[in-house]
């Protein structure tokens, strides 16, 4: 079955299977994806961690699969009605669904109309009728089947009965609920109605109050927003089905005869067929277009909300710099901490612009000029704007950079585990000020402290399902701290963490060692931390740096396995290894070919060649400063066609949010961002970046903000004359 599976991805995901193999094998030997796809690239033929991903992923769903299948084969063995035809359709279904429908009629089930029907002995009448012969009289064959004895009180009540038997048998054949799901899924459609009386309650939902959509089309974001309006009370949603045409292919299925009149046991057939459909058939339906439009529309936010997680975690750093924080409130005060340029805690205050301006001025000033301030980081929250610009009002001592800080779980973090072990002695609203400050210096570094989810760059996170968002946010945090790299000596134990093949436990044990033994002074130190074998030094490694160590190689992304490798080539070249990583010239009389083995090919090599170029290089763009427009603070301050800078804050597929500066983000739609046709808004914005948008709309009463970033000679197309 194993092989089945990896030929089936292969397929699915058009790759070779040696690859596909290849890749499968190393999860199962406990290898990570970003281990997988950086230094096993000739395994697996270079597959990036987005294949490797979907290889680990849906090799898990194919095996579930087959756990399923054996405990259903199980199942029914013990029942005694598996013979071979009954256990090659079983082996042979490729899917869940399928899977399930086969085994549908041996399900235990409650009692049903049917099963009472065969209890008063009614399954042989059912049968005749079934057979349809043009010769059968059911009222004649339903006679002898009145017994008040067994609950038969008339000919009209065995008829119901039988009719009872042949709607279950309808409605669990396996190849009629297939053609249905085909057609539910090609002409079904969404309806949501709001429930009467609840208009004022649900005017968030306002666009689903008489709502209909194809199934086939609809987005994820509409999918998910009515099911929160219905779990809510606010709207009602169904998934209907194309009834006419679902009874017209049952028919067709089990209905016997040529054209003309039907033969009265063909007649009761329709009969039962209809109500199979109605009574059963277009729930059961129902139920499951639900669960998959669900998986579908899960899926998809999962996706957009992992994507702008990276972009999030891989924005620019301002890197170490003596960073001022500042946490805006201005009823219990602007809280305020002072950070090293290694993010220590060097000082904790409070000011008050609004009520004791010249004390919070004086105060600044002296802070800035005593701790050579050179960034001050100030939380987007409530006050935010109003503290930005007294700050920027100030004529501080060696002109700080002032930058507004995304603050969005910043309180989580202050309220953690995590926060109270870092800092024991001090309140929320400190802990709060350091995160909103270190996130500035290093956002990988300080949102790796967070649940991913409580980030706030996603949509509908709390309606999608849990364990399938914590394994794709997990698994998104991991590849942008291992793109980066960690350097081991100042590396939090929750940024340790997330490094390839550690975990919480390794992460703690070697910040213990570190504080009991100093800083570490080479990778292969890591061997005498305890509990970090064979196995999780091979995966980690390579993304742990120790700069300034004992070997040059430390400090980058060269893995310690291929050591020997540019040892060689510093060797054939008569020069030391720093002279090789320090001239191009040197790197650039190498002939990769001489370092070919059954292990190491070009990708490998080329790898090697562009760390030795720039050993240790941080991926992420460079920092730059950005400021929102002046005395723009508030909704109110909003008008129609005002252009304002602001930050991308979040990307969906209908377009993307972007805080201009008054504490509520508005919408691009994916028709407003750009000049031109727009398909996926990743295309054009990323979070985080800057960029400029034009007000098309203000709606107080719902705070909501229409923006567009369209220039304004496409605009002006977009109106006409």
């Amino acid at each position: 079955m194993e092989a089945q599976h990896i030929a089936r991805i292969a397929t699915e995901l058009k790759l070779n299977p040696p690859q596909v193999a290849a890749a499968a094998a190393l999860l199962d030997e406990g290898g990570t994806i970003p281990f997988i796809a950086r230094y096993r690239k000739e395994a697996t033929g270079s597959l990036d961690e987005v294949a490797v991903t979907a290889i680990r992923d849906r090799l898990g769903q194919l095996r579930e699969l087959d756990r399923r299948r054996e405990t259903i084969l199980q199942s029914l063995e013990e029942q005694g009605v598996l013979d071979e035809e009954l256990r090659e359709r079983v082996e042979a279904a490729e899917t869940l669904p399928e899977l399930e429908d086969i085994y549908l009629p041996y399900r235990p089930k409650r009692r049903t109309r049917a099963t009472m029907a065969r209890d008063k002995g009614l399954e042989p009448l059912a049968e005749e009728i079934f057979a349809q012969d043009p010769a059968c009289d059911p009222v004649a064959a339903a006679g002898p089947f009145v017994d008040a004895e067994k609950g038969v009180e008339s000919v009209d009540e065995a008829l119901a009965g039988a009719r009872d038997i042949i709607a279950e048998r309808v409605a669990e054949d396996p190849e009629a609920r297939a053609d249905l799901r085909q057609l539910f899924q090609a002409s079904g459609v969404f309806r949501s109605r709001v429930i009467p009386g609840k208009e004022e309650e649900a005017r968030k939902y306002r666009d689903y109050f008489e709502w209909e959509e194809p199934l086939s089309k609809a987005p994820s974001h509409r999918i998910l927003a009515m099911r929160r309006g219905e779990s809510e009370q606010c709207l009602m949603m169904r998934i209907v089905g194309p009834a006419e045409d679902c009874v017209a292919a049952l028919e067709q299925r089990f209905l016997k005869g040529e054209d003309g009149p039907p033969c009265p046991a063909t007649a009761q057939v329709g009969l039962a067929v209809a109500d199979a459909y109605k009574r059963l058939l277009a729930s059961a339906m129902e139920t499951e277009m639900r669960i998959a439009t669900k998986d579908r529309a899960d899926t998809e936010a999962i996706r957009v909300f992992a994507e702008n997680l990276r972009q999030l975690l891989l924005a620019p750093p301002l890197g170490q710099r003596r960073v001022l924080a500042l946490d805006p409130g201005f009823r219990t005060g602007c809280k305020l901490v002072v950070l090293s340029a290694q993010g220590d805690l060097n000082h904790t205050d409070v000011i008050y612009p609004d009520r004791h301006a010249d004390r919070a001025a004086r105060l600044l000033t002296d802070l800035c000029r005593q701790h050579q301030v050179e960034a001050i980081a100030i939380g987007n929250g409530t006050a935010g704007r109003e503290t930005e610009r007294f700050v920027r009002g100030l004529d501080l001592p060696g002109a700080p950079q002032v930058v507004m800080v995304n603050e969005s779980g910043a309180s989580v973090y202050s309220a953690s585990e995590t926060a109270r072990r870092e800092f024991p002695d001090q309140d929320l609203t400190v802990r709060g000020a350091v995160s909103i400050g270190r996130r500035l210096m290093d956002p990988l570094a300080e949102l790796v402290k967070i649940e991913p989810k409580a980030i706030g760059v996603g949509q509908y996170q709390h309606d999608v399902d849990a364990s399938a968002l914590k394994v794709a946010l997990d698994d998104m945090v991991a590849s942008c701290v291992n793109s980066v790299g960690v350097e081991v000596n100042t590396a939090s134990q929750e940024l340790l963490s997330y490094v390839s093949g550690l975990g919480p436990q390794l992460a703690a044990n070697i910040v213990e060692y570190r504080r009991e033994n100093g800083p570490f002074t080479s990778r292969k130190q890591l061997k005498k931390v305890p509990r970090l074998g064979p196995k999780a030094f091979e995966l980690a490694a390579g993304f742990l740096r120790v700069r300034g160590g004992e070997h040059p190689l430390d400090a980058s992304a060269v893995h310690p396995e291929r050591y020997p490798i540019v040892d060689r080539m510093a060797a054939d070249l008569g020069c030391s290894l720093a002279e090789l990583v320090e001239s191009r010239q040197q790197r650039q009389r190498l002939d990769l070919r001489r370092y070919y083995s059954d292990e190491v090919g070009l990708p490998t090599l080329q790898d090697i060649m562009a760390e030795l170029a720039r050993p240790g290089r941080d991926p992420r763009p460079q920092f730059e400063i950005f400021s929102f427009a002046e005395g723009v603070e508030k909704l109110e301050d909003l008008t129609e066609g005002m252009e304002l800078p602001g930050i991308v804050t979040n990307v969906t597929n209908f377009g993307a949010f972007v805080d201009v500066g008054v504490h509520q983000d508005g919408l691009v739609h994916v028709s407003q961002l750009a000049d031109r046709y727009v398909k996926d808004p990743n295309e054009v914005v990323r979070v985080q970046q800057q960029v400029k948008a034009r007000v098309l709309s203000v709606d107080l009463e719902r705070n909501r903000i229409a923006l567009s970033m369209k220039s304004p000679r496409a605009a002006a197309a977009d109106t006409g004359p």
